[in-house]
């Protein structure tokens, strides 16, 4: 059993496209990784507080928010290789921009949101084309260990093995040389992703000859809003997964460190700990889930391992003990993430190819414009009603949200009668 699920696990990589895709993937989330730190340390290095680095941030959040639909839009027109192509330039410009300003001491903070806003725009554009492009480069029996791969690359690379370059080279050399580490690791991504093989856009295209580009861009968008509204299993999971996003993002990215601190007397050190185990919690949940086929129940089971995995925020909540903590967080990595690969497959095998990129950017923009709301409320929410209380809602209320949203819309009845095992 064990030798099936691991040659499940490594099927993608028997096709030569795909690990070159992956090589590239793996690069750039490298590259992202060491970006994120280097950044964080310039913007102390030019004298930056707390509120310069949340303009910094800010710019970057709304860079990718304003553009996300039309990010949809464009990946089911133009071949998802010249997308990815176009977004890989763009951070390479970017980074080896901030890079050589970093270098010559010439950096100010607008430089780095400004930079920030335009790498957070190509992001936009990033995942919609990723989603939409690989139906078209590996089998389909294949996508369940492909979207695996991809969960477990983005917590091990891009949340501990780039940030943790990024520390050594920021603490024995600069920021600006981590800088040039994060340009280096882009640039040989982006030769990987030139070797991949373009493949034509899975639409026809011809009805869009002669339409005006605005007109026929709104209309594309109506289109992919329209799929999602008439589309229950789509819709459900959409709600569900904004209102899920609205209670629990806030705890975890705002909360976490004041509990640490204030419950628990911690510090930063436990604070990175906790991190580290959400993380691998992250990539252990993605591997065992690439390692299986589709579940038969697999809308059920998506939706409440989303909803009852978030319990471990209760005991986060009500515990006095720093190890209890990390082992909540590495509990909430490992469920949070097993139903992700099963949405990616699901998206990739049920949603029409003419649709996938504007419905995947629906997705996206769903999983990012609640998240800026749920932070700022978290503070107002622990101060009115206790850090405590707080946690017990973001426990216990996605749970709540996942019940109504398969008995509501029926999601049982429509698994069975589109089964993907």
């Amino acid at each position: 059993m064990t030798e099936v699920r691991l040659r499940r696990a490594l099927g993608p990589f028997r096709s030569g496209p795909y690990r070159k895709l992956a090589l590239a993937l793996v690069l750039s989330t490298f590259a992202s990784g060491v970006w994120l730190v280097a950044l964080v340390w310039e913007v102390i290095r030019t004298g930056g507080g707390p509120g310069q680095l949340s303009v910094v941030s800010t710019c970057s959040a709304i860079g990718v928010l304003l553009p996300a639909l039309l990010g949809g839009v464009v990946a089911d027109r133009v071949p998802q290789k010249l997308i990815l192509l176009g977004v890989a330039l763009l951070e390479l410009a970017g980074m080896s921009l901030v890079a050589l300003l970093s270098l010559a001491d010439l950096t100010e903070v607008w430089h780095l949101g400004a930079v920030s806003f335009v790498t957070g725009m190509g992001m936009a554009f990033y995942y919609p084309a990723y989603s939409a492009w690989l139906p078209a480069l590996v089998d389909e029996q294949d996508l369940m260990a492909v979207n695996g791969f991809e969960g477990m690359v983005r917590p091990t690379i891009g949340q501990a093995v780039g940030p943790g370059v990024a520390g050594v080279v920021v603490g024995s050399v600069s920021p600006g040389a981590a800088f040039v580490v994060a340009a280096s690791a882009s640039l040989a991504g982006l030769v990987a992703l030139s070797a991949v093989p373009q493949t034509p856009v899975r639409r026809d295209l011809t009805s869009l000859a002669g339409t005006h580009p605005v007109a026929s861009a709104l209309a594309d968008m109506a289109e992919g809003f329209r799929y999602m509204v008439r589309t229950p299993w789509l819709l459900a999971t959409l709600l569900f997964a904004s209102l899920m996003i609205l209670v629990m993002m806030g705890p975890i990215e705002v909360l976490l460190p004041f509990l640490i601190k204030e419950k628990l007397g911690g510090g930063p050190g436990d604070h990175a700990v906790v991190l580290a185990a959400y993380g691998i919690g992250g990539a252990v949940g993605s591997l065992l889930m690439a390692s299986r086929s589709m579940p038969r129940r697999y809308l059920t089971w998506m939706n409440l391992l989303w909803g009852v995995g978030c319990l471990p925020f209760v005991v986060m909540g009500f515990t006095g003990h720093i190890w209890v903590v990390v082992a909540c967080a590495f509990v909430l990595g490992t469920v949070f993430s097993a139903p992700m690969v099963i949405w990616g497959t699901l998206l990739q095998r049920r949603v029409p190819p003419a649709l996938l990129g504007r419905v995947a950017s629906l997705d996206f923009f769903v999983s990012v414009s609640l998240m800026p709301v749920s932070m700022a409320l978290a503070g107002p929410v622990a101060d009115a009603i206790g850090l405590r209380n707080t946690f017990l809602i973001a426990g216990v209320a996605p749970g709540a949200f996942a019940v109504l949203a398969i008995l509501i819309w029926r999601l049982p009845e429509d698994e069975l009668a589109n089964p993907l095992t």
